[in-house]
């Protein structure tokens, strides 16, 4: 356990010196991969859990952790006590995980389409007009199972749990469980 905390302090501190901003308490299983853009911020809540290690992990993970910054002046931020396995979170606004939150291995969480939809010149086109962005919110105590993906413009109520393998398309409300591709509403907890 004293291993364990000497190992999260010094890569606390080495993400600190790329810039992000952590509270105490962070728990690292491997090194998160992160990138940070001009005027952007990454912030840590208190107690953070980031395993980039499948031994960390029974259910594994497929790569580590990424918090990825990709527009000048764009936000990430993750609340007190979630913990995150191996999971992707790239903002080009922003991105905002609640406190107490699961994310399940290998999760996909993306405020933007990263590409242009019109076809023309789609490979290249990198015109912040025209690749679709919009916020997502994931409220306190919500749960993302292995594999979810959460895309643009979605907000996640508190205290819901969305199935593994789903893909939210469309917001969810608080405290309900939700699955599918499209992720649908199957019952109130």
């Amino acid at each position: 356990m004293i291993i364990r905390r000497i190992i999260s302090s010094f890569g606390a501190l080495r993400l600190r010196a790329k810039g992000l901003k952590i509270k105490k308490g962070l728990v690292l299983y491997g090194r998160p991969i992160t990138h940070i853009t001009e005027g952007g911020t990454i912030s840590l809540g208190e107690n953070c859990v980031l395993c980039s290690k499948s031994e960390a992990n029974f259910a594994g993970v497929n790569h580590p952790v990424i918090l990825a910054l990709l527009r000048p002046g764009a936000t990430l931020e993750i609340g007190d006590d979630t913990g995150i396995s191996g999971g992707s979170f790239c903002a080009a606004k922003s991105v905002k995980i609640g406190s107490h939150c699961l994310i399940g291995a290998n999760a996909m969480v993306s405020d933007c389409d990263f590409h242009a939809v019109k076809p023309e010149g789609r490979r290249h086109n990198s015109d912040p007009k025209d690749i679709g962005c919009e916020p997502v919110v994931i409220e306190d105590n919500v749960w993302l199972g292995a594999n979810v993906t959460v895309l643009k413009g979605v907000t996640i109520g508190k205290n819901t749990v969305v199935a593994a393998g789903s893909v939210v398309t469309k917001s969810l409300p608080p405290g309900v469980l939700a699955g599918g591709v499209p992720a649908k509403v199957i019952r109130n907890l």
